[in-house]
């Protein structure tokens, strides 16, 4: 009887410890440790270090890192950080994108230990870190131009070759395994050295096959869980990414704002990318970045007194939104690419407080997350100058209705499910939504209303 007793309380004992669950492999698995899950609700903050300060430094932005958090900045992605080619050099201070070292850093802007202090300062905050990656081509005077001729693609008379009118980078050839086996020791480096959290890869499609990012993968992931944001629209490289442009949102939102296009492409096109792309990839949404900044106009040229109208959208209606450095302060002049330009901080608008505004409502409101861990836009009007949408996720429900016109006009609801009287987020004013009671709306007028 005792025997028997005693291999009773060693099955029970077993049968309890196999119902515990592994506190290691729960916390490796949790789905909302890891990328792209818990940057769901995140806010991209692009760092353009040269023209952020008088001294264009690492030291000088690290004083930043405060302010930006209490923006609600939850990642800061830096523009390459590396030396800069001076063969062929554009103008006095050359492109970032031209790189002279990938394991490098630009004196500059300060040196390796100043970067991993601030790569630590930012963690200390609470803020992930990732590195513009330049995959497609290097500067003319990299080391590898000479050491290994053979990284480089050619012409048929044995010229390193660039693009359109690139002249400042040599193209390098992904087909060649050295190529990339160079490449990605590059790119552990910094995970290894620095703890950054990720790379934005520039121009990551195209020339560069999808076999050199499943490679990276491969190579990366097993050291540290890091974001992956691809600089490219295409459906095809969420095989490898977490996030990709929404290039063609960018230019569609910049035709909406002069009349050449309607609410009507918008809510088109969204349904459109979600068809292509699916529920759970998410899309970066921007009114600006370094390149339409300094090569298009500033966002008040493209979107004139709509520029809040267009940053309530892209935080609000789809994907994950990104600053620019300076869009929160006003930004209004088109930034030098190849010298130095100070950003002007006097933010005379008073832009930054409705920024914080953002950051906090899409941080607050699962519905306003991105990919699957938010609600699925749904129309809920047909006018063709506005448009309203509802996001519902579990029990939060976000309904926008923001006119994308400088005309008055009247909003007329479609959706019976979302008729109530709500407070409007950013001014505190209450609106009767109606199926039988159109409302009125200014130009560039924008509501968000939140219902949980």
């Amino acid at each position: 009887m005792k025997r028997l007793i005693i291999v009773c309380l060693l099955i029970n004992l077993l049968l309890f410890n196999a119902c515990q669950p592994n506190k290691e492999t729960a916390k490796t698995n949790s789905e909302t440790d890891v990328y792209p899950a818990k940057a769901a609700s995140y806010t991209i903050y692009e760092v353009n270090i040269r023209q952020y300060s008088p001294e264009g430094t690492f030291n000088a932005f690290a004083k930043e890192l405060p302010r930006l958090k209490d923006l609600g900045i939850d990642m800061l992605w830096f523009m390459p950080i590396h030396p800069i080619g001076e063969k062929n050099r554009k103008e006095p201070l050359g492109s970032y994108y031209s790189v002279k070292d990938y394991k490098g850093v630009n004196p500059e802007f300060g040196t390796a230990e100043d970067f991993k202090n601030l790569v630590q300062q930012a963690h200390d905050l609470g803020m992930a870190v990732i590195m513009d990656w330049v995959p497609n081509h290097s500067a003319y005077d990299n080391v590898w131009t000479t050491e290994h001729p053979e990284f480089y693609v050619r012409d048929k008379d044995g010229n390193i070759m660039h693009e359109a009118d690139w002249t400042d980078i040599a193209l390098l050839d992904h087909t060649n395994p050295g190529t990339r086996a160079a490449m990605i020791d590059a790119m552990k480096y910094w995970v290894t050295e620095f703890n950054i959290d990720g790379y934005r890869c520039d121009h990551a499609g195209h020339e560069i096959p999808l076999y050199f990012w499943e490679e990276v993968r491969q190579e990366l992931d097993p050291i540290k869980d890091l974001l992956w944001l691809a600089e490219w629209d295409g459906a095809r490289m969420h095989l490898q990414f977490d996030l990709t442009y929404a290039w063609e949102l960018l230019h569609l939102t910049e035709d909406v704002a002069v009349g050449k296009k309607s609410a009507n492409d918008v809510a088109a096109w969204i349904d459109r990318d979600m068809k292509e792309y699916g529920r759970a990839p998410f899309r970066m949404t921007m009114i600006t970045n370094h390149d339409e900044n300094s090569w298009s106009g500033t966002m008040f040229e493209k979107y004139g007194d709509g520029h809040k109208t267009f940053a309530t959208f892209i935080f609000t209606a789809y994907g994950i939104p990104m600053i620019y450095s300076g869009q929160e302060a006003g930004l209004a002049k088109r930034l030098k690419f190849f010298e130095k330009d100070n950003i002007n901080w006097k933010d005379s608008l008073g832009l930054q407080p409705f920024y914080k505004q953002l950051t906090a409502l899409k941080k607050q409101n699962k519905a306003l997350w991105a990919g699957a861990y938010g609600g699925q836009p749904v129309r809920i009007n047909q006018d063709q100058d506005i448009y309203a949408f509802k996001r519902t996720k579990e029990n939060n429900t976000v309904i926008g209705v923001l006119n994308f016109s400088g005309k008055p006009q009247r909003f007329q609801l479609t959706d019976q499910s979302v008729e109530g009287v709500y407070q409007d987020y950013f001014s505190g004013k209450e609106f009767k939504l109606s199926m039988g009671s159109p409302l009125n709306m200014e130009p560039w007028q924008y509501l968000v209303f939140v219902k949980n």
